[in-house]
């Protein structure tokens, strides 16, 4: 298959990646009285997995772009 028409389903599958991490049953996990350097654990996971999201975005962008 092309990298050009790889790119509609590689972003359904990063969408529904994102939902997966940010519902429910998922933030349930993370949502304990810990901390990870002082910084509760579900707000470590937000924004670790806030930046995967972002950085394969950037990525998908990136090889789009790449190969014209």
């Amino acid at each position: 298959m092309e990298p050009e028409r790889l790119i509609g389903p590689r972003s359904l599958a990063l969408f529904l990646a994102g939902c997966l991490l940010f519902g429910y049953p998922i933030l349930e996990l993370f949502s304990q009285h810990r901390t990870v350097g002082g910084i509760p654990l579900l707000y470590v996971y937000l924004f670790v997995a806030w930046g995967l999201i972002i950085g394969f975005i950037a990525w998908l962008a990136e090889g789009r772009g790449g190969r014209r």
